[in-house]
């Protein structure tokens, strides 16, 4: 199991202001079932966004779908054969889903909707690549679906650092050194320049501090009559 929560409705506006025609894309699974991601939030997250554009006067196009998962490229295939066009994805799956989308969909612009919080998963069967660490504060609207933080060794939120070799970790000559990845990415949307940003060091208070985790969403939480 996968849990997050949406980001607040104001950060979400703020990455997608420079697009008109967005798709709210929800996930049918993990997200779904912790009543962050599902059908029914891509909707509400819409018509909220929608909202807030129509007080601002501005003029845009907002339009929801689901995917049963967007973690897997069999899905991803059948909702690119029909998808709408549209200038941005703001997907409401994990951060895994994030990326798979953007690897899949390498021309598609996908934008997190959700901070991914922590991952339970099966312990046999098959082989999984670590792909979110779950750090409850997402940054892929800022590398555009490629997590600094998971897939650079260092994760580090500014590189790439000085021991990379021709687009190959020094930790690992086995492993894609992430800034290398972020830096052809970045340049084939046209935003290289995201790059000179300064990003300030990162607040692990979100991630894994302190011991086991438990979320609770009161909003959704049973009456126990207590």
């Amino acid at each position: 199991m996968i849990v997050g929560e949406r980001k607040p409705l104001a950060e979400i506006a703020e990455m997608l202001e420079p697009f008109r025609k967005i798709c709210v894309l929800g996930c049918g699974t993990c997200v779904t079932v912790c009543l962050s991601g599902g059908e029914k939030e891509a909707a509400e997250t819409a018509a909220a966004l929608s909202l807030l554009r129509q007080k601002e006067g501005k003029d845009v196009e907002i339009f929801t779908h689901t995917l049963l998962r967007q973690c897997e490229y069999e899905y991803i295939d059948d909702f690119s054969k029909n998808m709408p066009e549209c200038d941005a994805i703001l997907s409401l799956a994990c951060g895994v889903g994030v990326q798979t989308m953007t690897a899949r969909l390498p021309d598609k612009i996908i934008l997190p909707g959700l901070n991914t919080q922590f991952m339970g998963y099966p312990l046999e069967q098959g082989v999984w690549s670590e792909n979110c660490l779950g750090c409850g504060d997402c940054v892929l609207d800022l590398t555009l679906g490629i997590c600094p933080i998971t897939r650079c060794s260092k994760s580090m939120l500014n590189g790439p650092c000085g021991g990379s070799q021709n687009g190959k970790c020094e930790v690992d000559d086995s492993i894609d050194c992430a800034w290398h990845l972020i830096y052809e990415r970045l340049s084939k949307m046209g935003m290289v320049d995201r790059m000179d940003a300064i990003q300030p060091p990162k607040d692990w208070s979100t991630s894994h501090h302190g011991g086991p985790r438990t979320m609770i969403r009161e909003d959704v939480r049973l009456e126990t009559g207590e």
